[in-house]
């Protein structure tokens, strides 16, 4: 059963990487999802924007537990169509999160047939776009916003691929342009001018000498650390430059609002330049008093873990739903050009969940 059941989790894993679904072109994949939950007798609709809901979207007599996956993938490096090979599904998107959403669809095709006739809570299935986009582009928050009925559930779990480790909360993202400014000037008398790299450097290796910060969160240390990840600046090569450009990437944790987050990363900042926040998605909140956590995680005995990134936990804890990490697959391997999914790992992923939503 375990080996038929892998096979077959691969097999639609593969099938829904060989439909490009990159950031924005979404929308296929998602017509692919709706057809083929509809012929299998799924209760599926069309959430609008490229969003896919399916299953028992509002609560009921029962707990209501969602899945939540996004469709796209980031951008292809050679790595579609996918293959199998040695138990192995390789492909864009196969980790992230193309596996995931083969479970979600197995598990939802299953209990349409009555595979779920002894669960203990209701499952519903979230499919939805634009989450390798900066926050903001998202389609997940409209969705929780228009479709009131998903709020009322009272976990979410986020099938981001965790190495079925069940990990809780999320950090918070804030990105910057951090601008240096100085006076053009004849490299040949520097002295008339004023270097804005030279601006940029000093305040680029004050940045570099911020320790990270642990901050201990519900049992979980999460670290804070802030970054440059980028730089541009320059007219020619015999010029001095007037101005550097570099952006700023600060991640905060569980408990630290986005006005504090910004607030820190003006601190740092602006002593060297001049800082413009250009985004900030908050963290997410870690659920202390939520039973089905426990219960999820003693399905698969699963370890504890917190989520040292951003995800759409975050998305949905704004929106007063508790949701927590959990998916199959190695988070080293997503966004790789070799980026796999192994298939004993989909099925492992799936019988964790199955066994949580018939024990719950």
């Amino acid at each position: 059963m375990t080996d038929a059941l892998a096979a077959r989790l691969a097999a639609r894993t593969l099938e829904l990487i060989d439909v490009p679904s990159e950031s924005r072109s979404e929308a296929p994949l998602a017509a692919h999802v709706l057809q083929l939950l509809t012929a299998a007798g799924v209760p599926v609709r069309d959430g609008g924007d490229t969003c896919v809901l399916a299953g028992v979207t509002r609560r009921g007599e029962r707990p209501l537990v969602l899945l939540a996956g996004h469709f796209d993938t980031v951008p292809a490096q050679g790595n579609i169509p996918g293959r199998i090979q040695d138990g192995v599904v390789h492909g864009l998107g196969a980790v992230d999160m193309k596996g995931s959403l083969a479970v979600m669809i197995e598990l939802a095709i299953d209990r349409a047939n009555g595979g779920g006739a002894q669960d203990g809570v209701d499952l519903g299935f979230v499919f939805f776009g634009r989450e390798e986009l900066p926050s903001a582009e998202s389609a997940l928050e409209p969705l929780l916003a228009r479709e009131d009925g998903l709020r009322t559930a009272d976990l979410a779990i986020v099938m981001e691929p965790t190495d079925t480790a069940l990990q809780a909360g999320c950090l918070g993202n804030v990105n910057g342009t951090w601008t240096f400014t100085g006076r053009s000037g004849h490299s040949a008398r520097p002295w008339l001018a004023d270097n804005a790299i030279e601006h940029a450097a000093r305040g680029i290796a004050a940045l570099a000498g911020v320790a990270p910060v642990d901050h201990d969160f519900g049992g979980l240390t999460y670290t804070e650390v802030i970054s440059v990840t980028t730089i541009a600046g320059g007219i020619a090569d015999n010029v001095i430059p007037d101005e550097v450009r570099a952006h700023v990437n600060y991640r905060y944790p569980p408990g630290m609002t986005p006005d504090a987050a910004a607030a820190r990363a003006h601190e740092l900042c602006d002593p060297f330049g001049t800082l413009e926040i250009t985004s900030n998605a908050p963290s997410g909140p870690v659920p202390l008093d939520n039973q089905l956590v426990e219960r999820l995680r003693a399905a698969g005995d699963l370890r504890r873990e917190p989520k040292q990134a951003w995800t759409p936990v975050a998305e949905f804890g704004a929106a007063g739903v508790d949701a927590v990490n959990f998916g199959p697959g190695a988070p080293p391997f997503a966004h790789t050009r070799d980026e796999h999914v192994a298939a004993a790992d989909l099925a492992r992923g799936y019988a964790v969940i199955d066994a949580f939503a018939r024990g719950a």
